[in-house]
């Protein structure tokens, strides 16, 4: 069966339909796939009634899957996290970020599915990198090409909201210990199409290296301003059983926290990735 692919705008986004993710993909299909998410950022497809264990296996086709050390997850899936509302605080995810940039290796993407929704809210937005970068003048484009900047865990998984019981302190607090504050680049190539992308979030990302403090928190604001634009972004009114999967090297998502006291469950496979250059 042959895909068909559906732009959604000009910076990102696109939807797929041809496609039962419930099945194992054919050599084909993922490679169309895996090319639709190099070219439109973050892909959506509809009505994919999934189980865990499907999510993971999709995910799995583009690398080895990533266990949260924070969000509870599937006990018999644990690759697959649970983002529920009616369970954990999730405030994180209403902040402009990009996962897990805490880490050496930051995902390569992630597949969300929506379980439970409330009947209005909800909404994620996406917003490209690359266009961000694109966006800049060439000037500061080549100022930031070449700076690194600090990625820090606690800035989105403060002690305060992830370590209100002794067991909940000990799994934030070995986490803050294996995952101490690093560097990465504040413009990122992407290893596959070369292309250049701006690569610093409001979720983890506390100053840029070489500058002074007062000069990395006026630059990052602008930057985290710029980053957001309406043109660079895409937003998703999700229905049951709808699918993301987006590349998370290039780009920055946003889950609006608009619908309390009601409830909203989503699960996510994330996917390894590597080093940013």
């Amino acid at each position: 069966m042959s895909l068909t692919l559906t732009p959604l705008s000009s910076a990102l986004g696109a939807q797929i339909e041809g496609v039962d993710l419930t099945q194992p993909l054919s050599l084909e299909q993922r490679d169309a796939i895996e090319q639709a998410l190099l070219t439109h950022q973050v892909i959506f497809f509809k009505n994919q009634s999934i189980t865990p264990q499907q999510q993971a296996r999709f995910a799995a086709n583009f690398g080895d899957l990533h266990i949260h050390p924070i969000y509870p997850n599937v006990p018999e899936q644990p690759e697959v996290l649970v983002l529920d509302t009616a369970v954990t605080d999730v405030r994180d995810n209403a902040v402009w970020h990009t996962d897990v940039t805490f880490l050496p290796t930051p995902a390569m993407g992630a597949v969300l599915s929506a379980k439970q929704l409330p009947a209005f809210g909800g909404d994620t937005l996406w917003a490209s990198g690359i266009a961000a970068f694109e966006g800049l003048s060439k000037p500061l484009q080549r100022l930031l090409d070449g700076l690194t900047a600090t990625h820090d865990f606690t800035k989105s998984f403060p002690l305060e909201r992830f370590g209100s019981t002794p067991e909940d302190f000990a799994r934030w607090d070995q986490t803050r210990k294996n995952n101490p504050p690093l560097s990465h680049p504040v413009i990122r190539t992407h290893p596959v199409s070369g292309r250049k992308s701006l690569f610093v979030n409001e979720g983890f990302t506390t100053r840029i290296n070489e500058l002074s403090e007062a000069e990395s928190e006026a630059i990052l604001k602008l930057l985290f301003a710029h980053a957001t634009r309406p043109e660079y972004t895409i937003r998703w009114r999700w229905q049951q059983n709808d699918v993301a999967f987006w590349d998370n090297r290039v780009t920055q998502h946003y889950a609006v926290d608009d619908y309390r006291p009601n409830r909203r469950v989503m699960h996510r496979a994330t996917i390894l990735g590597d080093a940013p250059f």
